[in-house]
């Protein structure tokens, strides 16, 4: 089929060949004028990015302060604490298919398909996240109470967080405008990071808990100090994590607003053709089925859980192994105002060079600073350094696969033309995976500080431990960013891939949206292309 000048600016039809279409619609075709491209404001992409800000402003707030607020504020037994984190854990990977089961049921409406989920979730979800942090009145079923609550925020921070996520296929039809937008989205999820952190921090920050001089006699010194500890005191500590959980959920609504305000949700063209979405399982099977996907997910579950292991074991690796016991905040914020200030330049580069140069450059950058951990002494301006150097890393850890994923989606509506309404269960399994390997990092961290005879709040701990946490944070994550690289080169979508996907869409965008059109000649175009 030869391949004329003007069908990649012109008509569809120009790529067909011409005993296809009729005769009689030819020349109309032949006239018709190409569409323009779809931009997006800025206005438009910052509404965008600032509905990411609550999955990780919440998110951080949990992962850094549950533990020990339900061990010292709410003085939940250790083994009921570690029922609940567990039991959060998992629950919250399940929800993520479960949720991308139900969106894929769901029909078009006037707000779209996706926003519904985000507006009605919000109100839940804030009431949710703030009886997480209140301590009820009765001890005996306080475990219960917040193994109930967490769970039931989770859930819904998921209806919130998988159609934002998936929200990314219908805020535009362009390649460009959706790269952009996600390098918004990724700038300010991390900026959502270093403000849950900063504002948790400073507000719960009395909520610290001195350390034991001497593990061994933690049992009888727990008992004295607890014996100490005002009622006053312990009740303004409970004050201050209900504060920082009423600032943390009034961010929440905000950006709900300005995302449900600002962003347009908008359907493919092609997709008002065909009949109603297949079924989530055999959506399920098609997807799965779809090469690119998988060696993506691929990938990104052993770059994921890389960084998940580093970002665990962070605070106890600069504690114990590196003395810097005062420096943990400092620190992190570094690499999160690194990360922040990368993100754009990863943008720029991914769009020079190329997505897959991006991310073996990008991820990769990671190890030799990884290895200088490894073998340096305790020095305090070189962690620095380093922590600024591993922002940059996790700014392409962050944004990369991200960017990825509507690639593979394109590329998999160009092969299964007829399966539309799969983008949820694209992005519930991509997210799925995420927690996974934090839930995996949390296990594997929890079991080898146990088995290296960790001291529960001592001062110091034993040598083994010292070696078990530097192993955590330098080896094990090379050794998996080693292996997601090596499934990354197998990633089969490169530059020239993206641009023949591009053109084959836009043909089918347009000949779906031409007046003469009929559902089997948009079928027949997309099996052609």
């Amino acid at each position: 089929m030869a391949k004329g000048e003007g069908a990649e600016g012109g008509s569809a039809a120009g790529l067909l060949p011409t005993g296809i279409l009729p005769a009689a619609e030819r020349p109309a075709q032949v006239k018709k004028e190409p569409k323009k491209k779809q931009q997006l404001s800025i206005c438009n992409k910052l509404c965008y990015a600032v509905g990411g800000a609550p999955y990780q402003v919440t998110g951080c707030a949990l992962g850094f302060f549950l533990q020990i607020y339900l061990l010292d504020v709410a003085q939940v037994d250790p083994f009921s604490a570690s029922i609940i984190l567990f039991v959060g854990r998992a629950w919250d990977a399940f929800t993520d298919p479960l949720v991308g089961f139900c969106i894929s049921k769901s029909s078009w409406t006037r707000l779209g398909r996706l926003m519904p989920w985000i507006i009605f979730s919000t109100p839940l979800a804030i009431i949710a996240y703030f009886l997480i942090w209140f301590v009820p009145d009765f001890p005996q079923g306080q475990a219960l109470w917040y193994l109930l609550f967490y769970c039931l925020f989770e859930t819904l921070v998921t209806c919130f967080h998988v159609p934002y996520s998936a929200l990314t296929m219908f805020i535009s039809t362009e390649q460009s405008e959706r790269d952009s937008a996600t390098a918004y989205r990724m700038t300010v999820e991390v900026l959502g990071t270093v403000l849950g952190t900063a504002i948790q921090g400073q507000i719960v920050g009395q909520a610290d808990t001195p350390c034991l001089q001497d593990p061994a006699d933690s049992a009888l010194a727990t008992e004295g100090a607890n014996r100490t500890q005002s009622t006053t005191s312990l009740r303004e500590t409970q004050n201050a994590y209900l504060l920082a959980a009423g600032v943390i959920a009034s961010i929440y609504v905000i950006c709900a607003v300005i995302l449900t305000l600002g962003v347009r949700e908008q359907r493919e063209p092609y997709e008002t053709q065909q009949a109603e979405p297949i079924s989530f399982f055999r959506g399920l099977r098609l997807v799965m089925g779809h090469g690119p996907y998988v060696k993506l997910i691929a990938g990104f579950l052993f770059t994921s859980l890389a960084f998940m292991l580093v970002e665990g074991n962070f605070a106890l690796f600069c504690t114990y192994t590196l003395g810097f016991r005062n420096e943990f905040q400092n620190l992190l914020l570094a690499i999160m105002l690194s990360a922040t200030f990368t993100i754009p330049i990863w943008q720029w580069f991914l769009t020079r060079f190329g997505k897959k140069t991006a991310v073996n450059i990008g991820i990769s950058s990671a190890v030799p600073f990884l290895i200088l951990v490894a073998f340096m002494e305790s020095n305090l301006i070189v962690t620095y350094v380093v922590a600024v150097a591993a922002g940059i890393s996790v700014a392409a850890a962050f944004l990369l696969p991200w960017s990825m994923l509507p690639d593979v989606i394109d590329d998999f509506h160009l092969k299964q033309p007829q399966s539309h309404g799969t983008e949820p269960i694209f992005f519930s399994f991509y997210v799925f995976f995420t927690k996974f390997a934090s839930g995996v990092s949390l296990g594997i961290s929890t079991l080898s500080l146990d088995f290296a005879g960790y001291q529960t709040r001592g001062c110091s701990q034993p040598a083994h431990v010292k070696f078990t946490l530097k192993m955590l944070v330098t080896i094990a994550p090379i050794v998996l960013i080693l292996l997601g690289l090596l499934l990354f080169t197998l990633y089969p979508i490169d530059e020239e891939k993206r641009r023949q996907n591009k053109k084959a869409l836009q043909a089918l965008r347009e000949e779906a949206s031409s007046s003469g059109c009929s559902d089997t000649d948009s079928t027949e175009l997309a099996s052609i292309l």
